[in-house]
């Protein structure tokens, strides 16, 4: 009978142990994930369209403007016109346009980054900066656009559609809206020009 008892209390003994380390492993897990989860774009290291480091919290307190871009498209002519045409009148009241090339609709940005760069620079006299080539979607999508696109999901499904979609990021690195790549740039200034007003928290 005591044999029985003392068993019965190492058993439990080792339960306590287990149910305590089990818990204590759980929570070690959550910690450990909601530190590696990304809170803004400012968490984010991109490469620049020469290859080198660049940190997105180089614009904290910025409204920006994150666009993928492409040189061959239906839509480039149109959509450079008037981000040029918001770059000039709000780049100095704080607003950026981050535009990352993207080869992975229809082929339409097929060039290195020199020829991207000389392009966007020459032809669509584009003065906000230009980033390395991304893909936007698939499993070797960049993790900037993973995290855009789990901030602001698309019709139908969380994808990018097309060249030219937009994601609007307030003072505070947070995703505000997401617009499809029809949006006339144009069409999002009232937005650009609220986030503009707004005081940062």
């Amino acid at each position: 009978m005591h044999l029985v008892k003392f068993s019965n209390c190492v058993s439990l003994v080792f339960l306590g142990f287990a149910i305590f380390f089990f818990f204590f492993f759980l929570s070690n897990q959550k910690m450990a994930t909601s530190d590696d989860t990304p809170k803004s774009i400012y968490d984010f290291t991109v490469k620049d369209i020469r290859g080198n480091d660049a940190s997105l919290s180089e614009y904290s307190g910025k409204v920006l403007l994150i666009v993928n871009v492409a040189s061959k498209c239906g839509l480039t002519q149109s959509n450079y016109k008037e981000l040029n045409v918001l770059y000039e009148k709000y780049k100095n009241k704080g607003f950026e346009i981050l535009a990352f090339p993207c080869n992975q609709f229809a082929g339409q940005e097929p060039g290195s980054n020199e020829e991207i760069q000389e392009v966007v620079c020459t032809r669509f006299k584009a003065e906000f900066p230009i980033f390395d080539k991304v893909e936007v979607n698939g499993k070797d999508a960049a993790p900037l656009y993973k995290f855009l696109k789990s901030q602001k999901g698309g019709f139908l499904g969380d994808g990018i559609k097309w060249n030219f979609t937009k994601f609007l990021v307030n003072k505070e690195g947070k995703v505000v809206e997401r617009y499809a790549p029809t949006t006339s740039p144009l069409k999002i200034e009232k937005d650009i020009q609220n986030l503009l007003e707004a005081e940062s928290s």
